[in-house]
């Protein structure tokens, strides 16, 4: 797969789980190379919208070529789902869907710093246009904040010695770039899984971190419930356990009676309804999109309804 190419996982599942009105409105949270917006948008006819969000300039700017009037490309991250949505008069949407995560042309494009298969600046921001690089986060952040981000996002057994030896290379000299990162990584890590790069780990919690993607996930997913029309749907793939936690207990918490005192008189029928159906089981990738796709090998999709 080169750089700046990119395939949807779980593409067909997707939008048939969206359940398309022709003329409904649509959100493509998380628009990436646009597999999931194309799709959506054959779907809908003339009177349907949707709208797309990314935090990538560089995924807006592929964006561009689609001049369908009915499509809405905005440079956003999804945790402003509401402020975006408000901003062009819409109160609600038939549906949601959120591909979350890193896309294969920021992974495969050598400076964007989210790799070791390359050597490159150490950015791995996903969008360049604001914020701190994870450079600029290890050269200024203590030993125990390295560790805890190294062990809380990366679940790395290893995260103490990485971290102090992170601080003290950084002594030395500024670790600026991906080569120089892995390198004291496999040198901290004393055994790893087989067929894994001992900087796996730590490269995944780095760039969550740095793009507060778990923070921006927990953000979006009350807009999305707030948003939906009745019968409305939200799709969301998720693609590690740490983001498929926080989907799957928002989803479960969201589609029960909501918790009160035991021993206040209220009857069964009383209690506020869910604000969510859950629809149908969690949906894997086969056999044949793993094999076509290897990244597709750990995604999740999770499927639920607006009551």
């Amino acid at each position: 797969m080169s750089a700046g190419s990119h395939v949807s996982v779980l593409l067909e599942e997707a939008v048939e789980a969206l359940a398309v009105r022709p003329d409904g409105i649509y959100v493509d949270a998380t628009f990436g190379r646009g597999g999931h917006s194309r799709a959506i948008l054959q779907r809908l006819g003339p009177e349907g919208r949707l709208v797309a969000l990314d935090r990538d300039p560089v995924a807006v700017a592929s964006g561009q070529v689609i001049t369908d009037s009915r499509f809405t490309l905005v440079h956003a991250a999804f945790g402003r789902l509401s402020a975006v949505l408000d901003g062009l008069g819409i109160a609600e949407v038939d549906g949601v869907l959120l591909d979350i995560g890193v896309s294969s042309p920021q992974l495969d494009t050598p400076e964007r710093g989210m790799s070791f298969r390359f050597d490159a600046p150490l950015d791995m921001r996903m969008d360049t246009s604001e914020g701190e690089t994870a450079a600029e986060f290890l050269a200024r952040a203590e030993q125990h904040e390295i560790e805890r981000v190294i062990r809380d996002y990366g679940e790395e057994r290893f995260a103490h010695a990485i971290a102090k030896a992170i601080v003290a290379a950084r002594g030395q000299f500024g670790i600026s770039s991906t080569g120089q990162l892995a390198a004291l990584v496999e040198k901290a890590v004393r055994t790893r899984e087989p067929g894994q790069h001992p900087a796996t780990r730590s490269f995944q919690a780095l760039r969550i971190h740095v793009n507060r993607e778990l923070e921006e996930l927990s953000l979006v997913l009350p807009q999305c419930v707030a948003r939906l029309a009745p019968q409305g749907r939200m799709v969301v793939i998720s693609f590690h356990s740490l983001e498929d936690r926080i989907v799957k207990r928002y989803l479960r918490d969201e589609s029960r009676p909501p918790r009160l005192p035991s021993r206040l008189p209220v009857r069964a029928a009383e209690l506020p309804q869910p604000r969510l159906r859950l629809i149908g089981k969690p949906v894997y990738a086969g056999e044949a999109e793993v094999a076509a796709n290897p990244r597709a090998r750990s995604a999740v999709m999770r499927v639920a309804e607006r009551a």
